[in-house]
């Protein structure tokens, strides 16, 4: 199947992308609707996903994506191949992700990833960048106890400020002794990641577990 051809920066902010997406009906969605749910923030073509779903049948997996040609080709490739824990949705993440999270069923978000996002490299568009203390706050109120998020990218800045910012919310604790962890703790790389390999150039991973905050 051709590539789609899409912008490859897409800027969040624009009037076009505020519109919140709907809540989804879980039910409907996925055939087992309270399997653990692994959440894949920016998920691009969907090909990480799409490998995980087929390694992890007893999981659902959801990826959103802000740039929509992608969403329908990774949603047509899913079934073609019938696998029926795997949804992609077309949605701006900063603005949606309440309305999707909130209508879960109660302790199904168990992972989360964000990987190799836009680095929006100037300070004046800081503001586009996926991970804002606002989504790590939202994250931290769905993600169920024990459950974690991956974080990773080749830009250096890009995953020390993704780094920050979940260990600045007190609901998060980051694992691992290094800075940076040396290996992908998921049985499934990127094309990105494998790119960024195969040119002997870094990568920077980070993995956070959401701790027991309650009283």
């Amino acid at each position: 199947m051709p590539l789609v051809r899409v912008r490859q920066h897409v800027n969040p902010l624009a009037k076009k992308y505020q519109t919140p997406a709907n809540a989804l009906e879980w039910e409907k969605v996925y055939p087992q609707p309270n399997q653990p749910l692994h959440l894949d923030i920016g998920c691009a073509r969907g090909r990480f996903l799409l490998k995980m779903a087929e390694i992890e049948t007893d999981w659902n997996f959801l990826g959103l994506e802000i740039r929509e040609p992608l969403v329908v080709d990774a949603n047509q490739v899913r079934s073609e191949l019938g696998l029926t824990n795997l949804h992609y949705l077309f949605c701006n993440v900063n603005n949606s992700l309440q309305s999707l999270l909130s209508s879960l069923p109660p302790g199904t978000l168990q992972r989360v990833s964000i990987q190799f996002p836009d680095p929006w490299f100037k300070n004046r568009h800081a503001k586009r960048r996926v991970v804002q203390p606002e989504l790590v706050t939202e994250l931290a109120s769905y993600l169920a106890v024990g459950g974690i998020v991956f974080l990773q990218s080749d830009v250096e800045f890009v995953a020390a400020e993704m780094r920050s910012r979940f260990a600045e919310n007190p609901d998060f604790e980051q694992l691992g002794t290094g800075e940076w962890l040396t290996e992908n703790p998921l049985p499934v790389a990127t094309e990105r990641e494998i790119g960024t390999q195969n040119k002997g150039e870094p990568v920077y991973r980070a993995v956070f577990v959401r701790k027991n905050t309650g009283l």
